[in-house]
Order: structure tokens, then sequence, then C-alpha cells
């Protein structure tokens, strides 16, 4: 499960050549970039994997659908358009 966001910047080249390998896998550049991640520094470990599973296992409380999810996001994207566009018109 993907948790952390990371910014990074490159050269025009660079750029070039992620989307370049992106298209021939059929991915994302980020996929190309997470695998290259795992590639040279290590991926993940049985142990660690396990570990996850086990705190999802244990999570309690409400599950929500991707649908729900995304009505959640919108709505709280529209609520913080409307703050912006009200905070403009003063």
């Amino acid at each position: 499960m993907l948790k952390e966001r990371l910014q990074i910047l490159v050269t025009r080249d660079q750029r070039r050549r992620l989307e370049r390998e992106a298209q021939r896998r059929g991915t994302s550049v980020a996929g190309v970039i997470r695998d290259a991640v795992d590639a040279q520094l290590g991926e993940i470990t049985v142990e660690d994997r396990r570990a996850a599973l086990d705190d999802i296992l244990t999570m309690r409380g409400r599950s929500v659908s991707p649908d729900e999810l995304d009505r959640i996001a919108e709505g709280e994207r529209d609520e913080q358009l409307d703050q912006i566009a009200r905070r403009v018109k003063r």
C-alpha cells in the first residue's frame, strides 16, 4: 500500500527517458521510479509484508469502498475550492 508522497526534480532528459520506459512497460513514470528504487536499494522483505498484513487485519473501524472514498475526496476538494473562491471575492 502506498502511503508516502515524494516530489523529485529531474532533468528534461531524465524525464523523457522515464516516460519512454513507462510507455514501453505499459506503466506509469511513478511505477518505473518505484521499481528502480527497489532494484537499487532492495525490495520489501517477506517479514515486512507479513507485518503490514497483520496491521491491516487488526484494523478496526469503518471500511470505505473506493467509490465512497472518491465521493469523500471530491466533497473535500469542492469545499476547499469554495473557500478559495470566497476569499478571492473579498
